[in-house]
C-alpha cells in the first residue's frame, strides 16, 4: 500500500480517512487510485470494494449529465387540456425533454459475513454447538429412515427445515453466482421438466456485461415458487413453443437469465429492479442515445401474460431500439476495421523499417569486412614483407657458411628448378657434408656464384626457422632427399649422381 506521501490525506474528513483505511487494508491499492474510486462511490467502502474486484460500472450521474446535454428538445408538445387551451390562446408551451428509459443496475451480489467469534466465546458455546450437531444428526437420520417407510405410514406434513428443492426456503447456501445460475437450471429443470430455454451460464452482473459488450438484449425473468402464477407462467408462457423459439433464435440477440427470489443474488436483482409483483421479466438493453454505455430497461412484464402478449411485449422492445443498436454495432465495426487496418498499415511499416534496418545492418557488416580485409591484407603483406626480409638476412648468413668446392669428393649433377634459372650444375661437395647444406647450397647458389661486396658480418636472424620451397630427389631409383642434418650426402650419393632440384606447389602438399 502506498503511502501518505502521494496524496494528502489531511484533506479528507476522519469519516473519509477511516473509510480510506478500511478499502486499502482489504484491497491494497495505492491512496491515489483509491481516493478516486471512493469518491465516485460516495466513499462507501463496500461498493467500492465490489467495483475493486469485479469491475467498476457506468458512472449514473455522469452518463445521466452527459445524456441530457445531448437529448435534443422537441418540438411544442401538449401534454394535458391546460397546455392545449394555453396554446390555443396564443400562449407558448413548455419545451419538454423525451421520456427516458429506466437505468439498469449492475448487481453484484455481496459475499457473506461471516463473525468469527472470539475464543473465550467460542470455547463456551462449543458445548452447546456440540449438542446441536447431535440433535440435528438424529432428525437427519429419522427423515433418512422414514424415506423408507411405506406412503401411508409417512407423516403427511413435513416441517419446513426439512423442505428441499424448488420451493426450500431455509438452508440455501450463499454460492458463488455461476453456482447460483447451476442450481437454478438444475432445479428448474428438476420442477418443469427438460425444456429447450437456454438460461444464461452465470451471474446478472456478468449477463449484463455480456449483452453490453456483445450489444444484445438481456431478458431478466425472476420467479417466486411461492408465488400461485408462478407455475402456469412458466409453463404456458415462458415455456411456449413460440417464446422458446423467439428467445432462442440467435438472430433476435437475447441473452435469457432466470433466478429465484429465494437465492440471494435474485433477491437482490429484485430489490434494485423494484420488482413488486410476479412473475417479473424486464428487457434491458443498450440505450446509445441516452448515453453511450447506459444499459436501461425498455420492457417490464409483470404478472401472468399469455404468450401472445408476452411475446408481443419483447417484440415491440426489440423493434424500437434494435435500430439503435445496429447503428452503435456499425461504428464499432467500422471502428475495428479502421484499427484492422492501421494495424496492418503498422505492421506494414514495421516490415518495411525492418527491411531497411536489416539492409543497413548488412551494408555495416560489408563495410565493416572490407576494413576488416583491407587491415587483414595489409597485416599480411606485411607479414610477408617482414618474412621476405628475414629470409633474405638468413641466405646472406647462410651464404657464408657454405664450405668451397674441393678438388676431390663427392661430384652431384644437379638439375635446377626454372625458378632458380633452369641448367645443371655439376659441382663437388666434401663427403661428410650433410642433406641440409645441400639444401642451403642450392637455396643460395645465386649467391655462392656471385659473392656480394661485404658490408659487414651477416647474422643469423632470431626466431626465424627456414623452409625450403623445393626438394631435392634421386632419379634412378627415385627417392626424395630431405634435409636432414644427421645424413651426409656420400651416404645417400656414394661417390657422385644425378639429382633434380623441384619446386614445391600447393598441390603438392595436398597430395602429400
Amino acid at each position: 500500500m502506498a503511502s501518505a506521501a502521494d496524496f494528502d490525506v489531511s484533506q479528507l474528513s476522519s469519516s473519509q480517512q477511516e473509510a480510506l483505511q478500511q478499502y486499502t487494508d482489504v484491497t491494497s491499492q495505492e491512496v491515489k487510485d483509491a481516493v478516486p474510486l471512493l469518491q465516485r462511490s460516495q466513499w462507501n467502502v463496500q461498493i467500492a470494494i465490489a467495483k475493486f474486484f469485479d469491475g467498476e460500472g457506468p458512472d449514473i450521474v455522469a452518463e445521466a449529465q452527459a445524456a441530457q446535454d445531448h437529448i435534443p428538445l422537441e418540438a411544442a408538445r401538449l401534454d394535458n387540456l391546460q397546455e392545449s387551451l394555453l396554446a390555443s390562446a396564443g400562449h407558448p408551451s413548455r419545451a419538454v425533454r423525451p421520456s427516458r428509459t429506466e437505468l439498469a443496475p449492475r448487481v453484484v451480489p455481496q459475499p457473506p459475513i461471516i463473525y468469527q467469534p472470539p475464543f473465550l466465546v467460542a470455547a463456551l458455546f462449543a458445548p452447546f454447538q456440540l449438542g446441536y450437531r447431535v440433535v440435528s444428526g438424529i432428525f437427519s437420520l429419522l427423515q433418512y429412515i422414514v424415506s423408507f417407510l411405506p406412503r401411508s405410514l409417512r407423516p403427511r406434513v413435513v416441517s419446513g427445515s426439512m423442505r428441499r428443492g424448488w420451493k426450500a426456503t431455509s438452508e440455501r447456501r450463499v454460492t458463488l453466482p455461476k453456482e447460483t445460475a447451476e442450481r437454478f437450471r438444475r432445479e428448474f429443470e428438476e420442477e418443469y421438466g427438460a425444456h429447450d430455454l437456454i438460461f444464461f451460464d452465470g451471474g446478472h452482473a456478468q449477463a449484463l456485461d455480456t449483452a453490453k459488450r456483445d450489444l444484445k438484449f438481456l431478458l431478466t425473468v425472476l420467479v417466486s415458487p411461492e408465488h400461485d402464477d408462478t407455475e402456469s407462467f412458466v409453463k404456458n408462457t415462458l415455456l411456449s413453443p413460440e417464446v422458446v423459439a423467439f428467445l432462442n433464435n440467435p438472430a433476435n440477440n437475447v441473452i435469457v437469465w432466470g433466478g429465484n427470489v429465494l437465492d440471494s443474488e435474485a433477491y437482490q436483482v429484485a430489490n434494485e429492479y423494484l420488482c413488486t409483483k410476479y412473475p417479473f421479466s424486464c428487457l434491458i438493453c443498450l440505450t446509445p442515445k441516452e448515453g453511450s454505455t447506459r444499459m436501461g430497461i425498455v420492457k417490464r412484464l409483470t404478472g401472468p401474460l399469455t404468450p401472445t402478449a408476452y411475446l408481443a411485449g419483447i417484440e415491440s422492445a426489440i423493434a424500437k431500439y434494435a435500430p439503435d443498436i445496429d447503428n452503435v454495432r456499425a461504428e464499432r465495426t467500422a471502428q475495428a476495421v479502421a484499427r484492422n487496418l492501421r494495424s496492418e498499415q503498422d505492421s506494414a511499416y514495421e516490415r518495411s523499417l525492418a527491411r531497411d534496418r536489416e539492409r543497413a545492418r548488412q551494408k555495416r557488416e560489408a563495410a565493416a569486412a572490407a576494413v576488416a580485409a583491407e587491415k587483414r591484407a595489409l597485416e599480411e603483406a606485411a607479414a610477408a614483407a617482414r618474412q621476405e626480409e628475414l629470409r633474405r638476412q638468413w641466405r646472406q648468413w647462410r651464404a657464408t657458411r657454405i664450405a668451397p668446392e674441393p678438388e676431390t669428393g663427392v661430384r652431384l649433377a644437379l638439375n635446377m628448378p626454372a625458378s632458380a634459372g633452369g641448367g645443371r650444375v655439376i659441382r663437388k661437395f666434401p663427403g661428410e657434408t650433410s642433406l641440409e647444406d645441400l639444401y642451403a647450397f642450392v637455396e643460395c647458389y645465386d649467391l655462392v656464384q656471385e659473392p656480394q661486396p661485404p658490408t659487414g658480418e651477416p647474422t643469423k636472424p632470431k626466431d626465424y626457422e627456414h623452409k625450403y620451397n623445393f626438394r631435392i630427389a634421386s632419379v634412378l631409383p627415385r627417392e626424395t632427399l630431405e634435409p636432414n642434418s644427421s645424413v651426409t650426402i656420400a651416404e645417400k650419393m656414394g661417390r657422385g649422381g644425378s639429382l633434380v632440384v623441384e619446386d614445391i606447389t600447393d598441390d603438392d602438399d595436398d597430395n602429400e
